[in-house]
Order: structure tokens, then C-alpha cells, then sequence
């Protein structure tokens, strides 16, 4: 019984949805779109749930947890380890508006941010020395992402299917997509806005490719 109660104090409500949101936030969504990438229902790790009406504190339950690290392809080790963290640490990132990312001058060849139009931004570590940010202008990419909403890019991050990505064609259009399937001729890419068509690429047709890694929404 006393082995029991100090593991409660050990771990909390707010260390359980803390590491639930680093854990969303790595793979660029927020507690909603993790839920629906999860199969639940979007509000299932709404902020505004975590605390009953009543003030008791609400915990995600063992079958909601299991499906989201399922969605996010992490293991129960690395939800272990979001626990854990400590505060995030910060990482001064090049910004630009993503309005402005098919224009030439402002990556180099290898999709790395390029030029002197770039301003800068204090934003959660994405462990890449080439990661930037992009700034959503409009509301082409609503629901998922909307006006204002700042997405941190990295190149060196592994993308596999599933994953939100931004993508530079060889006739300089830049699109913000959720990668379907890829395989050594062609890439299939889903919309995030429901009214938009999909894309099919033929890979040559791909300047470069890299995995959005957090949102701020």
C-alpha cells in the first residue's frame, strides 16, 4: 500500500498530459489532431476535459494512451521520457512566411533555409541544426492548420508514411501536404484541407522533402 502511494506521488496528472502534448508535438499536431490521427474523438485531450466539472482531475484513460502512441509510431519508453523532461528547451530557428517559400533565393538545393530574408524565432528544439519555421498565411490548410499557426520543419528528421511534411517541386511550388506512400518512382499525398484535391508526384518531380516536427497551435 505505501509502495502504491508514493508511486502516485510520483506521478502526476499534469506530468501525464504535459508528456501527452510533447508527445503531439513531435509529430506536429495538436492534442486534437492527435486524437483524430488516433481514432478518437477530437476532444478527448482537449485541455478544457482534463478537469471535471465537479474539479476532479480527469486522466486519459490506457486505451486512449495506447492508440495515440500508435498513431505517433512512439513507444511507451518515449512516453516514459516525456514524463520526464524537464522544461523544453528552445532552439532560435530562421522564419519565413511560407507565402513567400516558393520564391527562389530562399532555400539552397538541399532544402536547407538559404539567403537574407529570413528572420529568426525562439521555438522547441527539433535536435537539427537545419530546422526552420514557416508562418501559415490564409486558410488553405484549415482545419489542420490555420492563419497565423507556425510550423517548425526539419530536414533531417526521417519522414515515413503518415507524416505531415512540406515539399519543394522542381517547378518551385512548395505544398504543405500529409504523405500517403511513397515509393522509388512516385509520392501520393493527402490534402489537410478536406475540400482540396490529393496530389500524386512523380518522385523526380521532388526538389526536396522534409517532416514538419511541431505546430503552434
Amino acid at each position: 500500500m505505501a509502495r502504491h502511494a508514493k508511486a502516485q506521488r510520483l506521478l502526476t496528472h499534469s506530468q501525464v498530459w504535459t508528456a501527452l502534448d510533447r508527445l503531439a508535438e513531435r509529430a506536429g499536431m495538436s492534442p486534437s489532431g492527435l486524437a483524430r490521427r488516433a481514432g478518437l474523438d477530437p476532444t478527448t485531450f482537449n485541455k478544457s476535459k482534463r478537469i471535471t466539472p465537479d474539479g476532479r482531475e480527469r486522466w486519459p484513460s490506457t486505451e486512449s494512451l495506447s492508440k495515440a502512441l500508435a498513431a505517433t509510431n512512439a513507444s511507451i519508453d518515449t512516453f516514459v521520457q516525456l514524463i520526464g523532461d524537464g522544461a523544453r528547451s528552445l532552439q532560435s530557428v530562421p522564419l519565413l512566411a511560407l507565402a513567400q517559400a516558393g520564391s527562389s533565393g530562399h532555400f539552397d538545393e538541399s532544402g536547407f533555409p538559404a539567403g537574407k530574408s529570413w528572420g529568426e524565432a525562439a521555438l522547441p528544439s527539433a535536435s537539427d541544426e537545419h530546422a526552420y519555421a514557416l508562418e501559415i498565411s490564409g486558410d488553405s490548410m484549415r482545419p489542420t492548420y490555420r492563419d497565423g499557426d507556425i510550423i517548425v520543419v526539419s530536414p533531417g528528421t526521417p519522414i515515413r508514411r503518415g507524416d505531415r511534411v512540406v515539399l519543394k517541386t522542381s517547378g518551385g511550388e512548395v505544398l504543405v501536404k500529409e504523405l500517403k506512400r511513397r515509393t522509388t518512382k512516385t509520392l501520393e499525398l493527402q490534402s489537410l484541407n478536406p475540400a482540396q484535391a490529393d496530389r500524386t508526384l512523380d518522385a523526380d518531380d521532388v526538389a526536396w522533402i522534409a517532416r514538419i516536427v511541431w505546430a503552434s497551435q
